[in-house]
């Protein structure tokens, strides 16, 4: 099997050869900027949504990647091209895109300072892991509310998709320490619910899909999905601030990510929720549908 290419800084290259210099601002401030799309059929997925947020996340954090749409879309695609060549039919994958502000020459006794460089910009795609999500999307999710809180908005706007976790590493930790295996899902300085790590947070309330405020979590493009899907459907859709309280009383609740769509949780800070429930399958269903294709195949 052929080693998969990477791009970084204008140049296809092999992934192993991929690697950001000790004086990038992405590794000194951990200032970067992401995003993951996935495929389906081994094309990306709602591609423009996802190109759309990291453009709007890199002009909110003054990352200029220096590459129009365009352009960014003929990489990923040749990236894509590249690496599905010795992959199964059937094997998707994650398309990882991001940016920084560049090398920040004096740490490492260079000249320049920071933003004097040229930004870094890069892209690397690996397997969809379907066994890592198979648990969740099989058995649902696991989760607990820890001490760590959510950053508030005042000091990084949650619409920004980043690399800056050392708040989600604690709040992993933290959760782990309490139940293996389970995911953090965060509250605000003002105690209501977020977001998890790597997904949005639903609840289901006698018939009404219920997200947090839009201004307080990252605009998720599967989240987006789900919004759509309830148009479709004639399901209700709302934004509302949720107390855990409000969470444990649910009907049901949801989680939705890139890689593996939708899941529904099963327990929530150890009190089980109503899993699976009949909007995880509607919605579930009515997502198939959209792309043709069972979404959870791969994770069966």
């Amino acid at each position: 099997m052929s080693e998969p290419q990477a791009y970084l800084n204008g140049r296809f290259i092999p992934q192993s050869q991929a690697h950001l210099p000790l004086h990038d601002a992405g590794f000194v401030f951990g200032a970067t900027v992401t995003d993951l799309c996935r495929t389906f059929g081994q094309r990306p997925y709602r591609w423009d949504d996802h190109l759309c947020r990291f453009r709007a996340s890199c002009e909110q954090a003054y990352i200029d990647p220096r590459l129009g749409d365009s352009e960014i879309t003929r990489i990923a695609d040749e990236l894509i091209r590249r690496n599905v060549n010795s992959l199964p039919p059937n094997q998707e994958l994650c398309l990882v895109l991001f940016a920084t502000p560049g090398a920040i020459g004096y740490y490492l006794g260079e000249s320049g300072g920071v933003g004097d460089g040229a930004p870094t910009f890069g892209m690397h795609t690996f397997p969809l892991p379907y066994a890592r999500y198979r648990r969740l999307v099989q058995h649902g999710a696991h989760l607990v509310v820890p001490q760590v809180r959510h950053l508030p908005a005042s000091c990084v706007d949650p619409h920004i998709k980043h690399r800056s976790r050392m708040n989600w590493w604690l709040a992993d930790r933290e959760v782990q320490a309490v139940q293996s295996g389970a995911q953090a899902l965060l509250l605000n300085e003002q105690g209501y619910v977020t977001e998890t790590a790597a997904a949005n947070f639903l609840i289901v309330q006698c018939g009404v899909v219920i997200s947090p405020p839009s201004e307080t979590v990252l605009a998720g493009v599967s989240l987006q999905m789900v919004r759509e899907s309830c148009g479709r459907l004639g399901i209700p859709f709302a934004e509302q601030q949720l107390t855990v309280d409000d969470c444990l009383a649910a009907d049901e609740a949801l989680l939705t990510s890139t890689p593996y769509c939708l899941a529904g949780v099963r327990t929530l800070n150890g009190q089980a929720l109503p899993h699976p429930g009949p909007m995880l399958q509607r919605l579930r269903d009515a997502w198939s549908a959209e792309i043709g294709a069972d979404i959870h195949a791969g994770f069966r």
